[in-house]
């Protein structure tokens, strides 16, 4: 059983509370209020599987702890306005390093203007990080993986697989061309809440922030619309960095290494001059890397154009309860 498995086995298929508008099944969970819709995320963080003190130290460990969440509201189309910590923390742990956590968490919840609300800590055998984020977007804004419809351009922003090579960098105690910056990436990614925010002007975009790899995010808005996506190999952004990589190193970590946390999304193909010139405006890199199509098997599915071959985009990125690192797909 992996991740998706055990979501799909415990979900509810209705919702006691009639504010709940959209549950289980996306970035983040949505919850109507008076004002603006309150959105709402959790994610958990496991010493030696999801981060290592080999490559990250304290502060690096926080910051992208947190801008994981951030990453989720922002696909959401909204902003982060609070976050809650509990953390499981060993007896035989470092106290200044818990405080350089922390110290982490709040230097990017400050680009935001976040609060930190409330948490826990208890003591246990490894550090656990759990981090549940609040945020809020306008009724009429929220972004869903379900907002994909036949005929829509497939976007995602800045390149693909820089957080990969930066660990594997680490990993391999490389000395290669660009190594800051590719190690940079992967330890002090920036979420993209600027450029969906930029969005509100388009009344459609679905949305999915590239954490496990595209080839996850992308079939995950495949099911949710019930369609097919298609996408060019050649079209997919990669730092010129990655180039002095092997063809199979690049291709595993562009379409699976996930962890940039970028946006990959969908547009309705008259709004794409709309996002160029917010791109532009931003000085941020938007690439058109395909289409979305009518299904037509009976599982909606992600295809991969490459050297003139169409072939299903299997998803190889990191499936959590699975066991499968992005190092061994």
């Amino acid at each position: 059983m992996d991740e998706f498995d055990f979501i799909e086995m415990i979900k509810q298929q209705t919702y006691k509370q009639n504010t709940v508008i959209k549950g289980v099944g996306d970035d983040a969970a949505v919850i109507q209020s008076p004002l603006n819709n309150i959105v709402t995320a959790v994610d958990t963080f496991v010493d030696n599987i999801h981060f290592s003190w080999e490559y990250l130290n304290g502060y690096q460990i926080g910051y992208r702890a947190l801008a994981a969440n951030i990453s989720d509201i922002a696909a959401m189309g909204a902003l982060p306005k609070y976050y809650l910590v509990s953390i499981v923390i060993p007896d035989s742990f470092n106290q200044n390093d818990l405080l350089d956590i922390f110290t982490g968490m709040k230097g990017l919840a400050s680009r935001y203007q976040m609060d930190l609300i409330g948490g826990d800590t208890v003591s246990g055998k490894e550090l656990v990080i759990s981090i549940t984020i609040i945020g809020h977007v306008a009724r009429d804004r929220i972004r869903y993986r379900s907002h994909a419809c036949n005929g829509d351009i497939v976007f995602v922003t800045g390149t693909l697989g820089d957080s990969s090579a930066g660990l594997h960098i680490l990993k391999n105690k490389l000395n290669v061309k660009d190594k800051e910056y590719l190690i940079h990436r992967h330890r002090m990614p920036m979420p993209r809440v600027e450029f969906a925010q930029q969005l509100h002007g388009i009344k459609r975009v679905a949305l999915n922030d590239v954490s496990d790899g595209i080839g996850n995010e992308l079939q995950e808005i495949a099911h949710a619309s019930n369609v097919d996506i298609i996408i060019e190999d050649k079209c997919i952004p990669i730092h010129d960095s990655l180039y002095q990589f092997t063809d199979k190193e690049q291709t595993r970590w562009k379409y699976f290494g996930g962890e940039d946390f970028e946006l990959v999304g969908t547009v309705n193909a008259e709004h794409w001059k709309v996002i160029k010139e917010i791109s532009w405006k931003m000085n941020l890199k938007v690439s058109k890397i395909g289409e979305v199509t009518y299904k037509q098997a009976t599982d909606p599915t992600v295809y991969l154009k490459k050297d003139q071959q169409t072939t299903r985009l299997e998803q190889l990125g990191y499936i959590h309860m699975s066991r499968r690192t992005n190092d061994e797909t």
